[in-house]
């Protein structure tokens, strides 16, 4: 497929999308919903649960990272300058660990049930949430891999995974604010998907805008020639060297001469290896929204013993409890590897 694609024809891809949307109407449950399209929906909606979590340690480490070069740049120009960046990192990891553990206390103080009625589940969830956050922070400290902004931003990330989980008990004792709107978890949860969005178009198109292949013209700068005799117009920070040997002080990035046909010719070239990535992550997003809106296809309509979830509220039930209790698991685990990793198997490259 013409990777240029992407960028084109959006009449009749909007057409398409309302086409599609119309006929899903007339299709019948039996025989491909119910046992073909649900599996694929949930099989898709896990995968899209794993890469996003990759995506916010990713996000996590890139932002520590970032504010590190600052800081470094900053010092490169005038001693001293660089405190502020390493002074909003502390602030910033600082203001996440006092946000999960605000949390976690009004997890204990509202979820746990009265007086006389446990919750099991629920203090399991928000104990287990604990305790890996002092893992994540042990282990940070005790090697020379991680940031302490980037635990500390898993950690909040752990705690607001814990908080949906319980605020999906469809027993009304352990949840008291079942039969509310849950309007902030909707919207952080957008956002994070939004975000998980944002991130994976822009670091799957990175690579090609940054590297070699991403500069079409490249050409020397220099704005004085050192080969000249006048001594007035040298520039005594450029060294006296052949003019094809001259070092590149400037860039200029793309070609005047160049025509739409080989625009679109290197627009394929260049993205053609990364675009179906995008194209897949919009399609598990999709499952993964569809999941989390039918509590993964479990609705049965009316109301169960124990307060099951109905149609009306298809956001709490105990699947919805278990998919994104695996989200948290699988944030922590694979946020621990990347900390453990490198210390057990030191021969191997994990950069």
């Amino acid at each position: 497929m013409n990777p240029s694609l992407n960028k084109q024809i959006w009449p009749a891809k909007y057409s398409a999308f309302f086409i599609s949307l119309l006929i899903t109407l007339f299709i019948p449950n039996e025989p491909l919903f119910t046992s073909v399209y649900l599996l694929i929906m949930r099989i898709c909606a896990m995968a899209f649960i794993f890469i996003q979590q990759i995506i916010l340690i990713d996000m996590a480490y890139n932002w520590n990272e970032s504010w590190v070069e600052q800081s470094n740049i900053c010092e490169s120009r005038e001693w001293g300058s660089g405190k502020k960046w390493l002074n909003a990192i502390i602030i910033s990891a600082v203001s996440l660990y006092i946000g999960s553990l605000t949390g976690i206390i009004f997890l204990y103080k509202y979820f746990i049930g009265e007086e006389g009625v446990s919750c099991g589940g629920n203090i399991t969830v928000i104990t287990f949430t604990l305790i890996g956050i002092l893992a994540m922070t042990v282990a940070q400290l005790t090697g020379e891999d991680g940031s302490l902004l980037t635990t500390a931003v898993i950690s909040a990330y752990s705690t607001y995974l814990a908080y949906s989980t319980v605020s999906k008990n469809p027993n009304s004792v352990c949840n008291p604010t079942l039969g509310n709107e849950d309007i902030w978890g909707i919207v952080v949860g957008l956002t994070l998907t939004m975000i998980s969005l944002a991130w994976t178009g822009w670091s799957w198109t990175a690579t090609e805008r940054l590297t070699e292949g991403g500069v079409e013209v490249t050409r020397s700068l220099t704005p004085v020639n050192p080969a000249r005799p006048d001594a007035a117009s040298l520039n005594l920070d450029v060294p006296f060297i052949e003019d094809e040997d001259r070092p590149t002080t400037g860039l200029v990035m793309g070609n005047p001469n160049m025509n739409s046909a080989n625009e679109e010719e290197q627009f394929n070239n260049r993205h053609g290896s990364s675009l179906w990535k995008l194209n897949v992550v919009l399609v598990l997003i999709s499952c993964w929204v569809a999941a989390s809106l039918t509590g993964w296809g479990t609705i049965s309509g009316g109301i169960g013993e124990g307060g099951e979830h109905t149609a009306a509220n298809p956001l709490v039930g105990r699947f919805n409890m278990v998919m994104i209790c695996l989200s948290q698991t699988l944030a922590v685990g694979l946020y621990l590897w990347t900390l453990l990793a490198p210390r057990y198997f030191p021969d191997r490259d994990f950069s």
